[in-house]
């Protein structure tokens, strides 16, 4: 007996797994560092669209905001041509990688990547002033 398909879309997926594999760790790491921007005081979620459905849905919309994006990026790898679904995905990996490095630095240290790498920046002027 044949097995049937739940659906008639047939996905076309990039051919690298690894890189798949490092999109969907690096978006579940973002959703999570989002939900935790949203519930620490000294923080805050910047991107509109998941504070617009944290306010329509609560916590269960940051998780909604997090499946749009993915499945935005899904929709428009499957209709890339092969070799350029390989450069969007690495591109993607590259934004989802600064974004989660950015949450994880304002989680742990309250300030921005941007103004911790100016601070550090500064910090570096003042030394060779000093000296």
């Amino acid at each position: 007996m044949p097995a049937t398909r739940l659906s008639r879309f047939r996905l076309d997926p990039p051919d690298s797994r690894h890189l798949r594999r490092t999109y969907h760790l690096l978006w579940l790491i973002d959703m999570v560092t989002a939900v935790l921007l949203i519930t620490v005081p000294y923080a805050s979620e910047l991107n509109p669209v998941t504070i617009y459905f944290y306010g329509l849905l609560g916590y269960p919309g940051v998780a909604l905001a997090a499946i749009t994006y993915a499945a935005a990026v899904v929709v428009v790898g499957h209709y890339l041509s092969h070799p350029v679904d390989l450069v969007f995905l690495v591109a993607v990996v590259g934004f989802y990688l600064l974004f989660v490095f950015n949450n994880v630095v304002v989680l742990a240290f309250d300030e921005t990547l941007a103004s911790a790498l100016e601070l550090l920046a500064e910090g570096s002027i003042d030394r060779t002033a000093a000296t």
